[in-house]
């Protein structure tokens, strides 16, 4: 068996067992939700040591497929992911858990969601957190951007000064399709790296960001989940789904990380979507709400101050 990184000054069961406990409070909120479909739970062992459980519901009312991954591994060396911007750790056995979610929508106007936190520790004593939320809608209300990153900067608060602007324009970076040069969504907050204050400060941050995403997703939910559509809005939201999975095969530190660390494919592929399409040289009309996504929502906006 691979031998274990050992944390220094960290407690690393305490944050398994948030994550779990996390993993099993969302996936009630969704079932609740969707009224259709329950979780599957799929647990699962790594090579290397550890495993995690997977939870997938698929082909509900509300959610088509949605997918919440606990892991908890152990490697030999950190894949080249995670040492691109730490060639000192290139090598070192590591540990890494977390919570990762992709919830893919039945109905157009309903976004989809991605989630993801997770703490990282390597042989030595060097650790840290990382993660954050964003959203992908495929037709854009400024009510929902609006309570989605309100929720964000509720997260952040009382941890650092300006710490939602700084995290809002990671994201707004971080989820940017270079080949397309759009943005994959509205964004959110994201974070690595994340030592601040030592551990108990920086795991409290997680904890809060954890905590704040059913309050900022589910409420758009309940307002979208209900509104009539047709065959014109479904292919619209397969053409984005389309962009969705570029950005996932193609940039996605956390795709890369898990498929070079040899992890689960089944669990890493989880975040594509059950139905997609790709149609050549698609191109909105002029005046459409689908161009409006593109014009007004998928450009990095202070969402804050529509509040």
């Amino acid at each position: 068996m691979t031998k274990q990184a050992q944390p220094t000054e960290i407690d690393a069961r305490a944050v398994a067992d948030y994550l779990k406990n996390l993993q099993q409070t969302i996936c009630s909120a969704l079932e609740k939700t969707d009224d259709k479909s329950m979780f599957v739970a799929d647990p699962w062992t790594y090579a290397g040591g550890g495993g995690g459980i997977s939870c997938v519901l698929e082909a509900g009312d509300v959610f088509e497929k949605a997918g919440v991954n606990f892991s908890s591994i152990h490697g030999i060396r950190l894949p080249a992911a995670a040492t691109e911007k730490r060639t000192d750790l290139k090598d070192r056995p590591f540990s890494a858990m977390g919570l990762s979610l992709v919830i893919h929508p039945l109905n157009p106007y309903v976004p989809t969601t991605h989630m993801n936190i997770r703490l990282i520790y390597v042989d030595g004593g060097k650790w840290w957190f990382g993660g954050g939320f964003d959203l992908t809608p495929y037709y854009g209300f400024t009510e929902d951007a609006v309570h989605w990153h309100r929720t964000a900067a509720r997260a952040c608060e009382g941890f650092e000064d300006g710490l939602y602007q700084r995290l809002k324009h990671w994201c707004d970076e971080y989820f940017f399709i270079r080949h397309r040069n759009e943005a994959r969504g509205i964004g959110g907050i994201f974070f690595d790296d994340f030592t601040v204050g030592g551990f108990e400060h920086s795991f409290g941050f997680l904890r809060s960001v954890g905590d704040h995403f059913v309050q900022a997703y589910l409420p758009i939910v309940e307002r979208r989940r209900n509104m009539p559509y047709g065959r014109r809005e479904r292919q619209f939201q397969l053409l984005r789904r389309g962009r969705y999975v570029e950005f996932n095969l193609v940039y996605d530190r956390g795709t890369l990380f898990g498929l070079q660390s040899g992890g689960r494919t089944e669990s890493i592929l989880m975040s594509l979507p059950p139905k997609v399409a790709w149609h050549y040289d698609w191109n909105a009309q002029p005046g459409s709400e689908e161009q409006r996504l593109t014009e007004e929502f998928l450009t990095p906006r202070d969402w804050l101050s529509h509040a």
